[in-house]
């Protein structure tokens, strides 16, 4: 394991005084002024690589579109962690040689759901499966976090959250993300159950990063939230100059955009 890998894993295990925040990338562009920033670890969103393309998310339409960012991205000074929603197949192979190519890309880390298009979860058993495999093949070079969507799919089993997640450790997972769990009592329980660290989706209505902390969460990721804030804002510019209002917010300039490029 390197030092990258190990800096990493050790960012999910500090906690202190905060959980790490790790801000959701769709292209280079948004990767690399998020590394001009300050923050040293950046995922990327399933969300905003799919739509950018011009796909729904979570139908398993972006494997080229995600090896070739992570490939991109790897150029970076910074630990990348890959959303691979499902792992864009059900064969246990298949998904382990995705991790292989995401490894020597770059990535430090992949993020692997259970939700399926449908609605509905993965087996379970599948899913232990699948993440088996993954650390069969790459070992320590990636930071495995297993999503379960208990608690996002309508009509979903939550019951089944810790019983999942137990099951996703014991088959190797390094950490486990349950987007979708807000209630703190909730998260507390969990934390106090699991050995390994637990990630939850950070909502603007939901509890602080001070709060999370308190009750045991190591990482927080932002998802989507970015990619559709930059959305908002293309949008609000547009109308802004339409309505000869002037722009708000820090816009970059032509040069400090140009240079994201190099950044690498």
């Amino acid at each position: 394991m390197t030092q990258r890998h190990d800096e990493f894993r050790h960012l999910h295990r500090a906690g202190a005084p905060r959980p790490l925040l790790l801000p959701n990338a769709w292209d280079h562009a948004s990767a690399a002024a998020l590394v001009a920033a300050g923050f040293r670890a950046v995922g990327t969103t399933s969300l905003g690589v799919a739509a950018a393309a011009g796909v729904p998310d979570g139908t398993g339409a972006t494997r080229a579109e995600t090896v070739r960012l992570a490939r991109t991205l790897g150029r970076l000074d910074a630990l990348v962690s890959v959303d691979v929603e499902g792992g864009f197949g059900d064969r246990p192979e298949d998904v382990a040689a995705l991790a292989v190519e995401l490894a020597d890309a770059g990535a430090v880390g992949v993020n692997i759901e259970d939700g399926r298009a449908d609605g509905t979860l993965r087996d379970a058993g599948l899913q232990c499966a699948i993440l088996r495999a993954v650390k069969d093949a790459v070992g320590e070079r990636l930071f495995v976090n297993a999503r379960t969507d208990t608690y996002w799919l309508p009509g979903a089993p939550v019951a089944e959250t810790e019983a999942r997640l137990a099951a996703y450790c014991r088959a190797g997972a390094d950490g486990v993300f349950v987007p979708g769990l807000r209630d703190l009592p909730a998260i507390a329980a969990l934390t106090s159950s699991l050995d390994a660290p637990l990630n939850i989706l950070h909502a603007p209505d939901g509890p602080s990063l001070d709060a999370l902390a308190a009750a045991g969460v190591r990482r927080v990721s932002c998802g989507s939230l970015l990619f559709r804030a930059a959305l908002g804002a293309a949008v609000a510019a547009a109308e802004a100059v339409a309505e000869g209002r002037p722009l708000s917010g820090d816009i970059p300039s032509y040069a400090e955009t140009q240079g994201l490029v190099g950044s690498g």
